[in-house]
């Protein structure tokens, strides 16, 4: 590993999710204990759309930008890369990167189809590099909280998770094609918003061994090209007379089935009005409930029997230094401050300059590939079992 010494990173992809990345790296040295860390170089940041490379180079102070990811895999200066393009180039780019022996953190789904999943997690398993799937919801204080609850045996047996993860950035007919709309089913919204709802609950209740009553639906079928860069799915076209088709899905919906014997069931969608970043679940055990709300992040929902009589119910508990990550996660690390979803990047982007520089600082790791490619299996059962009339299907 790479403890004492400076560790170089660089970004590839400077939309709304690679600022988030080059934010995160700048944050990751002043949380924590900072003075474990290495040195860190913010090299550059690569975007194909050269005015989205200069704006986050210049506001993350980053030294310099190119336009051609090869750049960035070929200098031998640059230790740390994420990648935050879109998902049909994550295999080229990173099996070059590993390749190189840089350390590669990729936003989930980790590619749009299972070969290139598998052989992404095959060079991972054979290279000494430490690789990570960008499944930052598990570094939300409230859903880490729920999952201890779960795992400490506060709830009880788990019996049942209800999950929906809704937004609007398609809800506009006039929003453009772009990369998230081209695809097979099970690559749209499933892949894009229902690959962090699919983790989350893994992470509060523990594998899926099975999917059943799949469906996906496509409400806009055709779009107008985009005619400038486009950042996370969002904007508007200037020319709505020319129209692509739309490829994949606007919304999902699955029911999981557990090892535990739990089962879930998960919607969701990228053309829901009003709700521009929804992710919420309830999970119900035999002993208590407890419920996360992204839009009020800052707290957690339980309802147990540590009540009088007669006067239990729903209690609302504010994030604070008791749950994980807030802790010297936060200059202001006590309950009321809030927490957001910039701040689970930052975590992220922590625990994996601690696992390149071989520092313990108690945080779980991040998931591999390995991982990125067992939740690509499980999206695979759920577009398998859409395409055979909600037949159930098991994750192999």
């Amino acid at each position: 590993m790479m403890n004492g010494h400076t560790i170089s990173v660089a970004v590839i992809g400077a939309g709304m999710a690679g600022r988030t990345h080059a934010n995160a790296w700048r944050q990751a040295t002043t949380i924590y204990d900072p003075h474990k860390l290495p040195q860190l170089r913010y090299a550059a940041i690569c975007d194909a759309y050269e005015p989205f490379a200069q704006d986050a180079a210049r506001a993350y102070g980053y030294d310099k930008t190119v336009t051609d990811w090869h750049e960035i895999a070929e200098d031998p200066e640059i230790d740390v890369v994420s990648i935050v393009v879109a998902n049909a180039l994550h295999r080229e780019i990173a099996l070059e990167l590993i390749k190189a022996g840089k350390h590669v953190l990729c936003e989930k789904p980790l590619t749009d189809n299972l070969d290139d999943a598998r052989a992404m997690a095959e060079a991972a398993a054979a290279a000494d590099v430490v690789t990570g799937v960008g499944f930052g919801y598990r570094r939300q204080p409230g859903i880490a909280e729920i999952a201890k609850l779960a795992e400490d045996g506060a709830l009880g047996d788990i019996v049942h998770f209800t999950g929906r993860y809704t937004c609007d950035y398609g809800a506009d007919p006039n929003t453009p094609i772009a990369w998230r709309y081209k695809g097979p089913m099970g690559s749209g919204a499933l892949g894009d918003v229902g690959s962090h709802l699919i983790d989350t609950a893994e992470f509060v209740c523990g594998q899926i061994k099975s999917v059943s009553g799949a469906a996906f639906a496509t409400a806009i079928t055709m779009r107008p090209p985009a005619v400038q860069g486009v950042s996370g799915g969002r904007g508007i076209s200037t020319d709505a007379k020319a129209t692509e088709k739309v490829e994949n899905d606007d919304a999902a919906i699955f029911t999981a089935h557990f090892e535990s014997g739990a089962v879930g069931s998960l919607a969701v969608s990228r053309i829901t009005v009003g709700d521009p970043n929804q992710l919420e679940f309830e999970v119900s055990g035999t002993k208590a409930k407890a419920a996360f709300d992204m839009s009020r992040a800052a707290e957690i929902k339980l309802v147990d029997n540590a009540g009088a009589r007669g006067l239990t119910g729903s209690r609302r508990i504010l994030v604070g230094p008791d749950f994980p990550y807030f802790k010297d996660g936060s200059s202001m690390a006590f309950a009321g401050v809030g927490v957001t979803q910039i701040d689970q990047f930052t975590y992220q982007a922590r625990a994996f300059l601690d696992q390149v520089a071989g520092i313990d600082e108690g945080l779980p790791e991040v998931p591999g590939f390995d991982h990125g490619y067992r939740a690509m299996r499980i999206q695979a059962a759920v577009a398998e079992s859409a395409a055979n009339g909600g037949a159930s299907v098991d994750i192999k």
